[in-house]
């Protein structure tokens, strides 16, 4: 849905203010709807189903190949720079992506990009099974993993709106959500015990197989029963005609920005919580995996209630955010590993929050012919962040301490926050308003035109 800047590029906008996509039906979703309703799509069920599989081999390799690197190198910094070189190609290729996916048909380029992350977790299964791993071996995995990611996140998340339609499409993204989150539950334990049981190899063997599953759900689709959109023909300057489409639009660069920075400073847990793990609590891979699993359970309560809510508001994202890099600085100073453990909680809820948010609020302001330009731009900045920000936190946190880290980059996602609420706050005329509704003090954004409305009578 293509809306122009003004008052809905403010923190505050409700979706059905914007003129639907070009060849789409209106379509309004409801402030509440029910919570699973997307799954009684045939198409969308099966891509759920297979999803939930694949996302608990994904976690239980996440896990695996940061505590491998870990035991390899004795380095934070080594971490760091595993994640960077997974999410690298995503920030050099990622518009690329976005373009492809635009011309090509989603459920062929998936099929293709499944299968090839399926052979590189083999790969790196039989290298660490025989015992001839080394960590330039977990560097180029995690780097042939982040090129095929260059295609198959945008054409996933685009993907879904082919699956169920503009009417169910907020409620499809939150569940995708609350169903990677929920795999991080299964994920990390069962990874832990494989760990501490068997050895990492068998999680890397576990991933491979288990993209089995989406791609027997992709096969099994109908094809007939998607929603889907013409595809993009080729041609010259598509990729800054998709730069230019975002750039224009305050509520979809604003919300970019933000996840940018949150993205690349605030979501390095990988770097953060193995070192809190290993470092500060001298804990091991059990505290790793316990940290990650309680993060879980937080997200995947925020990935409900955002499929539980109607609509996807740029406020929220605002508040989600401040919230989000305070609980990181709150965390950062705890003395003990429970309260430290605790507040993984709260801190997966507004994590996901924001993720979600943002994800919704930007394919539902987008029209379909650019979704896949704009996801793929999204997710650059979002993922591709992680290539700057890893090695600079890594080295922060292996000079400083972790807890100096974790800090760090809680202030940074806060301060951002703060910044561009007020940005958006002032291109959409918009002023803070502080005031009480119905017993309960309220802060909240409303146009400046309406200052002498909300005066007190004389």
């Amino acid at each position: 849905m293509s809306s122009g800047p003004g008052a809905a590029s403010a923190p505050a906008p409700d979706h059905h203010d914007s003129p639907p996509p070009s060849g789409t039906p209106a379509a309004r979703p409801a402030r509440k709807s029910s919570m699973f309703s997307s799954l009684k799509v045939r198409n969308y069920r099966l891509f759920f189903l297979g999803q939930v599989v694949s996302n608990i081999g994904t976690w239980m390799q996440r896990i695996a190949q940061d505590w491998l690197v870990l035991s390899l190198t004795g380095s934070s910094a080594a971490v760091g720079i595993t994640t960077a070189l997974q999410f690298l190609p995503m920030l050099l290729f990622g518009l690329y992506g976005g373009v492809l996916v635009d011309r090509l048909r989603k459920r062929p380029a998936l099929l293709v990009t499944q299968t090839s992350m399926a052979l590189t977790a083999i790969a790196l299964a039989v290298l660490t099974l025989t015992g001839h791993v080394q960590v330039w071996h977990v560097y180029v995995a995690a780097f042939a993993v982040g090129l095929a990611t260059v295609v198959d996140n945008p054409a996933r998340q685009s993907f879904v709106s082919e699956l169920v339609g503009p009417g169910q499409l907020q409620n499809a993204v939150s569940l995708n959500s609350a169903n990677f989150q929920s795999a991080r539950l299964v994920g990390p334990a069962v990874a832990g015990l494989l760990i501490t049981g068997v050895g990492t190899g068998y999680a890397f063997l576990f991933n491979g197989l288990s993209f089995i599953a989406p791609l027997t759900g992709l096969l099994l689709m109908r094809a007939r029963e998607l929603h889907v959109v013409e595809r993009t023909p080729r041609g010259k300057g598509q990729l800054r005609e998709g730069v230019r489409y975002v750039t224009g639009r305050p509520e979809l660069i604003w919300p970019i920005v933000l996840v940018g920075f949150v993205g690349t400073f605030a979501f390095n847990f990988p770097v953060y919580l193995s070192a809190f793990a290993d470092d500060v609590f001298h804990a091991g891979a059990g505290a790793y995996s316990m940290f990650n699993t309680l993060m879980a359970v937080g997200s995947v309560a925020g990935a409900l209630l955002a499929a539980r809510r109607g609509t996807a508001r740029l406020r929220l994202l605002i508040v989600a955010a401040m919230a989000f890099g305070a609980l990181e600085i709150l965390a950062a100073t705890t003395p003990t590993l429970w309260m430290f453990a605790l507040l993984m909680v709260p801190l997966g809820l507004f994590g996901m929050t924001v993720n979600v948010t943002t994800n919704t609020s930007i394919q539902m302001s987008t029209d379909p012919a650019m979704r896949g330009r704009v996801m793929a731009l999204y997710m650059m900045v979002f993922l591709g962040g992680s290539p700057v920000g890893a090695p600079i936190v890594g080295w922060i946190t292996d000079t400083y301490g972790a807890r100096v880290g974790l800090a760090a980059g809680g202030a940074v996602a806060a301060l951002a926050a703060a910044v561009i609420g007020l940005v958006l706050a002032r291109v959409g005329n918009l002023r803070l308003s502080v005031g009480w509704h119905r017993g309960h003090p309220r802060v909240r954004f409303v146009p400046r035109e309406h200052r002498e409305e909300l005066a007190p009578a004389a």
